[in-house]
């Protein structure tokens, strides 16, 4: 049998995809750095082989899929080539399998994978469902009906994708290591709604998105009353939120999610209004309310007398969105935000915007910056950002045990990069 060779496994959609493939009946491996990531212990659960790098793996016999972080130097790459095996990059295998379902691609710049995360629940609840979450799960189903993935437009990598249905979260600017301007990544969502086959369930509170144009169907969702899906009456308790949803200014339903924030309730919504289009009935839909929530976003574990929390923000909109939960959620207690930025151009591109956003926190804490694969040194330091917040301090990974201080504190550790490596220290100085 044809063995499926994954260049760069740990990746967070390498691993996923993995996953799917091996759930399917495909024989697996891959390789990576021998680093540990969250993302492999899952492979690891399904016995799926993770090699050291070498282009010794690469033999006759395998289809190899390649990770986007890697380019023809790669050995194995660069072997595999040589070698005329079936090549395919991430996300043009990806473009390929989704054909056999009914996809769902769930895009945006903020909240793709907690609401790819949510559909993908609420569809596996009701229906056999394959799915691809970039929080590194994934999983596959011989007879699934639905596939739901998430989308990533970073150097438009989505268009390689022609899903039946897409979620358009927001539209906003990111990777500018990549994108020139919020006009050059409104194109490239333009042109990816010009592919979706069905339908677009789009933010209609979203500016950039009101201005999207395609040849199917597009249904909005937000909290304005010009939406086609609304959200009114937004509640929450102590065991999350509960809101009403008005389709075309018509009462519906109600429905309870265990999360907080506003932007939850959008990402919600989004999932209910896709799966009325769909057909799904109500009593399906409120399985929401079951949802326990994705890898690295807003998980929460309760440590001494403090609730620590793990969350993937590393844009300025997403650390207001992690705050605004944490302060709705925990209104009694003091937010501290311990931040680590991801790549040195989103840092300096966004430098005064996460000035502003991490004042919102009662006390702030930085970690050097983490320079992504692409780019590994910049002349920009951590200190540029701590000039913009008088308050902050720069926390090494030896000086963690200062977090003890805030009694009955909340303290969100933010970051794209190795983040975890902070809270891990700090939890081993604080047993």
């Amino acid at each position: 049998m044809t063995t499926y060779h994954f260049i760069g496994i740990k990746g967070t959609g390498m691993s996923a995809l993995a996953q799917i493939l091996h759930d399917s009946g495909k024989n697996v491996q891959g390789s990576d750095v021998e680093k540990r990531f969250f993302t492999q212990e899952v492979l690891e659960e399904r016995e799926i082989p993770i090699l050291p790098f070498t282009k010794d793996n690469i033999k006759e016999g395998l289809i190899i899929i390649a990770g986007n972080a890697f380019n023809d130097d790669h050995e194995e790459v660069n072997a595999a080539k040589q070698l005329g095996l079936p090549f395919y990059w991430y996300h043009e295998f990806l473009g390929n399998w989704l054909q056999r379902y009914t996809s769902i691609a769930v895009t945006g710049a903020h909240g793709k994978t907690s609401t790819t995360g949510l559909l993908a629940h609420v569809l596996s609840e009701n229906y056999p469902t394959s799915y691809l979450i970039g929080d590194g799960t994934g999983k596959g189903h011989e007879k699934s009906q639905f596939f739901a993935f998430e989308a990533c437009e970073y150097r438009r990598h989505f268009l390689e994708y022609e899903p039946d249905y897409a979620i358009m979260t927001n539209i906003d600017f990111d990777h500018p290591d990549y994108f020139t301007s919020i006009e050059d990544v409104f194109q490239a969502f333009q042109q990816m709604a010009k592919q979706v086959k069905k339908g677009i369930i789009a933010c209609g509170d979203d500016e950039h998105l009101q201005h999207i144009q395609a040849n199917v169907p597009v249904l909005y969702y937000g909290l304005a009353d010009t939406n086609d899906f609304q959200a009114q009456n937004i509640h929450e308790d102590e065991q999350g939120t509960t809101f009403d949803v008005f389709v075309r200014n018509t009462f519906y339903e109600s429905f309870t999610i265990p999360q907080f924030g506003t932007h939850t309730v959008l990402n919600a919504l989004s999932v209910i209004a896709i799966c009325h289009y769909e057909g799904m009935p109500a009593e399906q839909i409120r399985k929401l309310s079951t949802f326990s929530g994705v890898k690295r976003r807003f998980t929460e574990k309760e440590w001494n007398d403090q609730i620590l929390v793990d969350d993937y923000a590393h844009h300025p909109i997403e650390i207001t969105a992690t705050i605004d939960s944490a302060r709705k959620k925990y209104s009694d207690r003091s937010i501290v935000a311990i931040f680590q930025p991801h790549t040195y151009t989103r840092t300096k591109t966004f430098l005064n915007e996460f000035a502003e956003s991490l004042k919102l926190a009662d006390a702030v804490y930085l970690c050097d910056i983490f320079g992504s694969a692409r780019e590994n040194s910049g002349k920009l330091t951590i200190e540029h950002l701590q000039n913009l917040i008088p308050e902050a301090y720069i926390l090494n990974i030896e000086d963690t045990n200062q977090l003890a201080q805030y009694e009955e504190g909340v303290l969100l550790f933010m970051g794209a990069g190795d983040i975890q490596k902070f809270q891990k220290a700090y939890e081993e100085s604080s047993v």
